[in-house]
């Protein structure tokens, strides 16, 4: 997969946007809003996401890990549980939407 930079989002549609965790065309359905740096910790800059991927991220992480470990989209594709789930929904279309689940191992920290 080419590494791109995403952009911060704007009020403009992009047309030929790719979401920056999966890689997949975004569409224009199912689309969300992900803080890299958490809004709880005053992370302003807003990138478009398929609305499953910021899903999985949120169902994965506690808002410190992101913070501490995972603010920036190479940690979050290179931890295990989000190249999984990479590899499966790269396989869905781009307005695909499944409910997500949270792990288990977040429950516990």
């Amino acid at each position: 997969m080419p590494k791109r930079r995403p952009e911060p989002i704007s009020d403009e549609p992009v047309p030929d946007a790719h979401c920056p965790l999966c890689g997949r065309l975004l569409g224009t359905l199912n689309i969300d809003r992900h803080h890299l740096i958490p809004k709880t910790f005053k992370g302003k800059e807003q990138f478009p996401i398929h609305k499953i991927c910021h899903r999985k991220i949120h169902s994965a992480f506690t808002e410190r890990e992101l913070l501490q470990t995972y603010h920036t989209w190479d940690a979050l594709r290179e931890h295990e549980d989000i190249r999984s789930f990479i590899d499966w929904v790269a396989k869905k279309p781009s307005d695909f939407y499944t409910r997500t689940y949270t792990s288990n191992k977040k429950k516990y920290r």
